[in-house]
């Protein structure tokens, strides 16, 4: 297994394509680009797939049924991309999540590749409300996965998922030491609730959590005109990592990739010997709200 794993989380736009071979042409050059800085681990935002829509035409990318529909049809493609580049590469990439029908509505599902394939994929649990109240796109039924890998045991916890501790802690407690987070936000404050729930899993997990966010605007695409971000690797703020747990981070909506190495000794020794054990004390929650809690009331003047 490996200890240090350099690591590039994309602030990735969107574009244009006439042809399907476009898109190959732009994905091999972020590829490429990422493994000459030495990547192994690669991580593309949520949505990012949605670029896929314009290969349907102008009228169809501003079609909200119409960009899902033409974005999942060309998943069997799009996986057979990933896996070569990820086979002649050696490395392993976090695709681009989007749309997959699993029935009548799609689900947002992540493809995690390796150099032997198709490792597994994580679908979105909770949904944000322009999910559930205009895109009807539904949560994973299968749950959460835990991908071992020989550079390291990593879980997907796909944007809004970041804001649920619960969905992160699980992860951890089944030997997750990274946690991948891709995002789609439209706003700054969209991009700050991702980037402060990734912050916080970092710290009370004591794990490294990887946030790749779309950036820029896509205006002929439905759903994702705006999106704003900044990609950025965060640590706990404890002894050896940076005092404001941010190993990394690119400038905001500047596209290209944030790259660092990081150490899963470092992370082990971090847990067992940190200035603080957020992780082995979590379950000391449990215990301090065995007591149900009071109520003081108002003392009348």
């Amino acid at each position: 297994m490996t200890d240090i794993v350099t690591i590039a989380a994309a602030a990735y736009p969107l574009d244009w394509f006439d042809s399907f071979e476009g898109y190959a042409t732009k994905i091999t050059h972020w590829v490429t680009d990422a493994v000459a800085q030495g990547a192994q681990l690669l991580v593309f935002p949520e949505y990012g797939a949605m670029e896929l829509a314009s290969l349907g035409g102008a009228a169809v990318a501003a079609d909200l049924e119409g960009a899902l529909s033409e974005v999942a049809r060309h998943q069997v493609q799009v996986d057979a991309l990933h896996m070569a580049l990820a086979a002649q590469h050696g490395v392993y990439i976090l695709g681009a999540s989007g749309p997959v029908f699993v029935g009548n509505r799609p689900v947002n599902r992540a493809t995690l590749y390796g150099p032997q394939g198709v490792i597994g994929q994580q679908d979105k649990m909770i949904m944000t409300r322009f999910e559930r109240e205009e895109w009807f796109v539904v949560p994973g039924a299968d749950g959460l996965c835990v991908f071992d890998t020989p550079i390291g045991r990593l879980g997907v916890v796909i944007c809004y998922d970041s804001e649920f501790p619960l969905l992160s802690r699980a992860l951890i407690e089944a030997g997750v030491e990274i946690l991948l987070v891709p995002s789609t936000t439209e706003t700054l404050a969209g991009f700050t609730r991702v980037r402060v729930g990734s912050m916080a899993r970092a710290l009370e997990n004591q794990c490294v959590v990887v946030h790749a966010p779309l950036v820029g605007e896509a205006k002929w695409c439905v759903g994702v005109e705006e999106n704003n971000g900044r990609a950025s690797i965060y640590g706990p703020p404890d002894r050896g990592w940076p005092a404001n747990g941010i190993i990394a981070e690119g400038g905001f909506n500047q596209p290209g990739w944030v790259v660092a190495q990081i150490s899963r000794g470092q992370i082990a020794q971090t847990r067992a010997d940190g200035i603080v054990l957020n992780m082995t004390h979590w379950t000391e929650q449990a215990d301090r709200l065995s007591n149900p809690v009071r109520v003081i009331p108002q003392v009348k003047p």
